[in-house]
């Protein structure tokens, strides 16, 4: 098709303002909506990154937090951003899995609500129990609870999130049968009652436990990585007994639609470079965050697997509260 060469040449102009402007980006401070509470362990991850951020750039990396209706709040905040790439958005998997209907606007969609831009973090999620239990693997306990269904009670902290994903997977397959005990306090309410002995068990990040599995008052079975953590060398992964099975809190950086693909690339790759520093690295895992540096391709095909693996796990929490 010919095109009058006065509109080749404005869009050829455009597009040369737009790569010059993504070389100098950013020149002023950058805003990062985060879903998450302060004071959390993704927020703390988060601030971590920010932090390198912004000394990369030379310029202030701010982390506002947003959370609430289960990351709709801060989802709907970034949606109307001005797309120029100095408002961000950090959303945890949480509003990637989400039961539909449960919160307005989710599960978040990609490429449909947001651009990509990369991925920060990942907190692999651990199996822990009481010890006086006697139960040493998870081997064992899954061959406990085949025997008695339904008799083993596990700790979550928040219904449809991660904690009570995680337990609904190692259910399906295990081929098991678990009694959920919610809990909205956090890890330490739960804690309490599992070395109380109210509870059996506990699926949580491994970084809320680090303490309670240090002092010998709750045992670690395995943890949830895709392979054993390098500071954790003995504790076996929930994959060596169901293979394939990976369940990490994660958090990805995304833009509003519409932001320059220029922008977005370059925010990549400074994002990418600040988490390859060794100095960010030990930060985080020293909190239990392991960095996951990704390309926007690279993120978005991460996201679309993270669905599809979880979705099983949806599909049955979705059909519980239905019963409800």
């Amino acid at each position: 098709m010919w095109l009058p060469s006065s509109i080749v040449g404005l869009a050829l102009a455009l597009f040369l303002a737009a790569g010059a402007q993504a070389q100098t980006y950013p020149t002023r401070p950058v805003t990062i909506i985060s879903d998450s509470a302060p004071g959390s362990a993704i927020d703390t991850s988060l601030r971590i990154i920010a932090e390198g951020l912004s000394q990369k750039w030379g310029q202030q990396t701010v982390v506002v937090n947003r959370p609430g209706a289960g990351g709709a709040i801060s989802a709907k905040v970034a949606a109307e951003a001005s797309p120029d790439g100095y408002t961000v958005y950090a959303p945890a998997l949480s509003v990637f899995l989400t039961v539909p209907g449960k919160a307005p606007n989710l599960p978040l969609q990609l490429p449909r609500d947001f651009v990509a831009i990369g991925l920060t973090v990942e907190q692999p999620m651990s199996i822990g129990i009481n010890p006086k239990l006697g139960i040493n693997t998870l081997s064992e306990l899954i061959a406990e609870a085949k025997k008695k269904p339904g008799s083993i009670s596990y700790a979550v902290t928040g219904v449809g999130r991660l904690t009570h994903l995680t337990g609904e997977l190692l259910q399906i397959r295990g081929n098991i049968k678990l009694q959920m005990v919610p809990y909205t306090g956090g890890s330490a309410q739960a804690l309490a009652d599992i070395l109380s002995g109210r509870v059996a068990m506990v699926i949580e990040g491994y970084a809320g436990l680090a303490g309670a599995y240090q002092s010998g008052q709750l045992k670690s079975l395995a943890i949830a990585s895709g392979k054993r953590l390098a500071h954790l060398p003995n504790l076996p992964t929930v994959s060596e007994t169901l293979p394939g099975f990976i369940a990490a809190g994660w958090q990805a950086v995304v833009a509003p639609i519409g932001t320059p693909e220029a922008i977005v690339r370059k925010a990549s790759d400074d994002l990418r470079e600040v988490l390859a520093t060794p100095g960010v690295k030990d930060k985080l895992a020293a909190r239990g965050s392991y960095a996951i540096p990704a390309t926007p391709a690279e993120t978005l095909a991460f996201v679309r697997s993270q669905q599809e693996l979880w979705k099983p796990a949806l599909e049955q929490v979705e059909r519980q509260f239905k019963q409800k």
